[in-house]
């Protein structure tokens, strides 16, 4: 049985762990304060071009989403998102329990546009109705698509316009930089957002986000609210090992790509075959539209989840490749589409290999 289900059903990289084994009997100072924290931080501000952003991390992207809109936002104030966008639909009413409502816009492909943004600003006009203070998007986004420079500039601009906080969650942030279409750079989005986070959850991390203030104004007390919520841990430097790990060298970014990768791979035996997707293929989340009546004989092999249903004889499903996806389970997982192939072409096998 292969797990395609999501990209954080493994552990940690080998190299993570091996940093983590030749520090174990370190005697570390607590609460992120220890020298392979500051080491970790160094990294990433030098990849960011910002030497006076704020970095912090927090365990997981829930927490670090209802970190940063509770402690942003004024008790009347909300965030604005995609109907798809993860606080909206995968966090269990954890930016409502802050007090804060969620103003949900419609995605293009997954995506908020500065068109959506302004419909909630003209729909929230006076004082008996929440007031929208901040913008959150995801890159990748959860139907795994990413922004552009443009796309990003233009809602940096409303943002500005209007007084908005624009954080970007980005737990697939490393599958989105690396993506085929990208055209945007970690210190691209620095300079273009408040605050955005980089995932190592996802991407070989045992666990732990990095959030990254840049914004003057947003930086104040925010290491009382981390402990206010509970994510300021004791052992903090076990974090601070990780992303030292990641970005000593290349590792995040290589990591990101070889998911990319697999998922690729997939994604040119399914268009040969003549599936379909919901989404274009673009990082390492694939949505194919498959035939209701397959998915039984795939789930004798497979784990994946079922996004929707398209209607009584087809349904969107989630395929997500990680940094630890192999070579082997790519081959058993393209063999079984070459032989539930949808296309009346038998030689399909003959084009271009795997892809």
């Amino acid at each position: 049985m292969y797990s395609f289900m999501n990209d954080y059903s493994e552990g940690a990289h080998p190299r993570i762990l091996e940093l983590l084994l030749k520090s174990n009997l370190e005697q570390n100072i607590g609460y992120g304060l220890d020298t392979h924290t500051e080491k970790s931080k160094e990294y990433i501000k030098r990849l960011i071009d910002n030497d006076n952003a704020d970095i912090h991390y927090i365990p997981g992207g829930t927490l670090t989403n209802l970190l940063v809109v509770s402690a942003f936002l004024r008790p009347h104030q909300c965030v604005i998102s995609a109907d798809t966008g993860h606080i909206n639909v995968h966090e269990t009413g954890a930016i409502e329990a802050t007090g804060h409502k969620v103003a949900v816009a419609p995605a293009v492909d997954g995506k908020l546009t500065p068109e959506s943004i302004q419909s909630i600003l003209d729909y929230h006009c006076d004082e008996h109705m929440v007031q929208p203070k901040m913008v959150y998007i995801s890159n990748a986004t959860e139907l795994g698509t990413i922004y552009t420079r443009k796309e990003l500039k233009e809602i940096r601009k409303i943002c500005t316009k209007n007084g908005l906080i624009l954080f970007l969650d980005g737990a697939r942030l490393g599958s989105a930089l690396t993506a085929a279409p990208n055209d945007l750079t970690m210190a691209d989005i620095c300079q273009l957002t408040d605050v955005f986070y980089i995932g190592g959850t996802k991407n070989g991390a045992l666990l732990g986000e990095a959030l990254i203030i840049s914004n003057e104004k947003l930086k104040a007390d925010f290491r009382y609210l981390i402990k206010q919520r509970g994510a300021l841990l004791a052992k903090g430097f076990i974090m601070g090992i990780q992303f030292e790990g990641l970005f000593q060298d290349n590792l995040f970014f290589e990591l990101a790509s070889h998911a990319n990768s697999m998922s690729g791979k997939i994604a040119t035996i399914l268009e040969r075959c003549g599936y379909s997707f919901y989404m274009p293929p673009c990082t390492n989340q694939l949505f194919p539209i498959i035939p209701n009546d397959l998915l039984g004989e795939l789930s004798k092999s497979f784990l994946y989840s079922i996004q929707s249903s398209i209607d009584k004889d087809k349904s969107i499903i989630r395929i997500v490749t990680s940094w630890a996806t192999t070579q082997k389970s790519v081959d058993s997982l393209t063999d079984f589409f070459l032989n539930h192939s949808i296309k009346t072409d038998m030689d399909i096998r003959n084009v271009g290999g795997r892809g």
